[in-house]
């Protein structure tokens, strides 16, 4: 598929609202340092804009408020884990747009949207989920929006696959393009869809078997092994699948881990992989208890030199916390997003970029 991209356009003297992937776990309104992955992979499209003239407006959303406005769920902390990943450097950087600062804010305060200011020409908008006609996809809110930035750039792969305003209703308005890391994903995810390194093998754990089990024929007829463990391993008995290339992992008596004859038959698929995709742990690896299945694969696909691909925010912690993230060859930051784009070959946010040119 063909993405127009930032090195494909002048950004001087522009508004750019950057769509981004900021939807961290807070703790008592922190960002945990492990957490930190997503707003880092927006950050190289936010510095090339920064150098390129441009004026940046973030936007993203934080947690469910459903429409509402949560103080728990305000931007505040995003914003300032921005400003000290950046260590501010763009404060140094003087406000050289002319009108389109002052063009600016006074479209915030016409279409009331609050803003944190992180320097002159780097602002963030507040949680787009306050607002009901983000999740509905209301085109006069996406059309709101747009009144604020004279170019758009969709950062936000993991949330790609929502049918959201600010993912695909503003392309509709605005000229547009993917940015560095959104292009990674795509790149990395479409080498597995059309030139993968044989055996692929596919491995499907953690929860949500009603989005999940669905797939995994999807998967099959593209993949040489699936290999499905954790909560999904509970519906076996009422899987619609049948396929031959779907091995369908046994628990342990306490239905928290996959069992040590699966981990040995996991294992031995593994050994002969060319491509490995792997989302979801395979048991409840939070705790030590339970963490033998997932480690033990995670080991198995780190020993693999095979083509290592992970996503999912479960997925990755588990590997963190192993200390085997490194051996992987490519983090997607998407889990929802990963497997839909594996399934289907798009997402509405791709779409939205394609369609709308």
């Amino acid at each position: 598929m063909k993405l127009s991209k930032l090195t494909d356009f002048d950004f001087q003297n522009k508004n750019v609202l950057v769509r981004c992937d900021i939807d961290v776990p807070l703790v008592e309104r922190e960002i945990r340092v492990e957490d930190e992955t997503r707003i880092k992979a927006c950050l190289p499209t936010v510095e090339y804009l920064l150098e390129k003239g441009a004026k940046v407006i973030l936007m993203g959303h934080l947690g469910r408020p459903e429409g509402e406005v949560v103080e728990e769920l305000k931007m505040a902390p995003v914003a300032q884990k921005i400003k000290d990943l950046l260590k501010l450097k763009a404060t140094s950087r003087r406000d050289s747009q002319n009108g389109a600062g002052e063009k600016l804010k006074v479209q915030l305060k016409i279409q009331n949207f609050p803003v944190y200011i992180l320097e002159e020409n780097l602002w963030l908008l507040e949680n787009l989920r306050f607002y009901p006609g983000e999740e509905a996809n209301d085109l006069e809110f996406a059309k709101s929006l747009s009144f604020l930035g004279d170019f758009y750039v969709n950062e936000a792969f993991a949330a790609s696959h929502r049918e959201h305003a600010s993912l695909v209703g503003l392309p509709k308005f605005l000229p547009h393009c993917a940015g560095f890391h959104f292009l990674e994903e795509v790149e990395n995810l479409s080498q597995i869809l059309e030139n993968p390194q044989r055996p692929l093998v596919f491995i499907i754990g953690g929860a949500k078997p009603e989005t999940k089990i669905p797939m995994v024929a999807e998967f099959a007829s593209k993949a040489d092994s699936v290999l499905v463990g954790g909560t999904l391993s509970q519906g076996k008995r009422v899987k619609e699948q049948e396929n031959k290339n779907v091995s369908w992992g046994d628990l342990t008596d306490d239905r928290l881990d996959i069992n040590e004859e699966t981990i040995e038959e996991f294992e031995e698929i593994i050994k002969t992989a060319g491509t490995i995709v792997w989302n979801g742990p395979l048991g409840r690896c939070e705790d030590e208890k339970w963490e033998a299945g997932t480690r033990k694969i995670a080991e198995a696909i780190a020993e693999s030199k095979a083509f290592k691909v992970v996503g999912g925010g479960d997925t990755i912690n588990a590997l963190n916390k192993f200390g085997i993230l490194s051996k992987m060859d490519f983090v997607s930051l998407g889990g929802g997003a990963m497997l839909e784009f594996l399934a289907q070959g798009t997402l509405p946010g791709i779409k939205a970029l394609t369609n709308y040119g």
